[in-house]
């Protein structure tokens, strides 16, 4: 694997740990009722999910053009966590969304 390969690969893996980890933080902020925090959260990680996807398209760019990357463990770990990372952040959102329909119902109970 050479650097460029490395480096889109280590990208899509730190990346999408971000917006995984954001969306825990966003899910923890709505638990909390801190829906702007909430909000806040999810574009981050909305936002980390762009720049893996950038990473993730400078690979499929480079096979395209006959430099495919070289399939390890790294590269499908890589491939792994981007699709956990979207996953997560779709629940996330409609865990948010429960948290802020359980608020306003106990407050007009």
């Amino acid at each position: 694997m050479n650097q460029e390969q490395l480096e889109s690969v280590m990208g899509l893996i730190i990346y999408s740990g971000n917006a995984k980890s954001d969306a825990m933080e966003a899910i923890s902020a709505a638990k909390k009722g801190d829906f702007d925090e909430a909000a806040t959260k999810i574009k981050t990680a909305e936002n980390a999910i762009v720049e893996a996807h950038h990473a993730q398209t400078s690979m499929l760019t480079n096979e395209a053009k006959g430099n495919a990357a070289e399939i390890t463990l790294l590269t499908i770990h890589s491939q792994d966590h981007l699709m956990t990372a979207i996953a997560f952040c779709d629940l996330a959102k409609e865990i948010i969304d429960l948290h802020r329909l359980i608020t306003a119902n106990a407050i007009s109970a």
